[in-house]
């Protein structure tokens, strides 16, 4: 089989990872309408990105759908020109730094009630520290509930190369942070591969959504 047909193929299962992953998130409310965006890693010689497109329903996201943009995110995969879901996401400069900052396999975007009042809420300190409970554990290298995670939170900004490189500073700054918060926008978070992605995002959800409701009911 050709590196062409390999590639193909790898291309053709992440984009139904990522439309079976955007469509399970939206029913959990963290991706609805048209919010939140999903990218992997399709090759890194060149970078190549499986993305997912802007303007499109997640609950209603199909495999082929997904594009594969370039490290300047450009569109590189075969879509018809005037598909109303040719374009990439605005964020795909977030992703893609993510990516080449953190040699990350895949990046998940999410926008929930939850994260969104947290990060306004927690703007000022600069982030939110989690710590002490069990969930802590379903992140990568984290062995104990004692683990203190600390999410940063960054200024939203609609100049998403700017973004970018206040992202990059704040990655450079935490290392070993699984995510940061986007004030009054959203969670970002990352893994080696999809299915680490999928399940930080999960873990720092419910994280979120127990420190608020812990909040609500003092």
């Amino acid at each position: 089989m050709s590196n062409g047909s390999d590639k193909s193929d790898r291309f053709s299962q992440i984009a139904s990872s990522l439309a079976s992953i955007a469509r399970g998130f939206y029913l959990r409310g963290w991706l609805v309408g048209t919010s939140g965006n999903l990218s992997a890693v399709v090759d890194r010689e060149p970078l190549r990105l499986a993305m997912s497109p802007s303007g499109v329903d997640k609950g209603e996201l199909r495999a082929e759908q997904i594009l594969m943009i370039d490290e300047d995110a450009r569109v590189v995969s075969d879509h018809a020109a005037k598909s109303s879901d040719t374009k990439p996401s605005d964020e795909c400069p977030l992703h893609l730094r993510i990516v080449k900052e953190l040699g990350a396999g895949a990046v998940i975007h999410t926008h929930s009630i939850w994260n969104t009042i947290l990060s306004d809420l927690y703007a000022a300190e600069g982030g939110i520290a989690i710590e002490g409970y069990e969930m802590l554990k379903g992140l990568q290298g984290v062995s104990t509930h004692e683990h203190r995670e600390w999410l940063p939170i960054i200024e939203n900004s609609q100049d998403m190369l700017a973004l970018a490189d206040s992202i990059g500073d704040t990655l450079r700054k935490h290392k070993h942070a699984h995510g940061f918060l986007l004030r009054r926008h959203g969670l970002y978070s990352w893994g080696n591969d999809l299915p680490q992605a999928k399940r930080h995002v999960e873990i720092l959800e419910f994280l979120l959504e127990a420190v608020g409701r812990t909040l609500s009911i003092r």
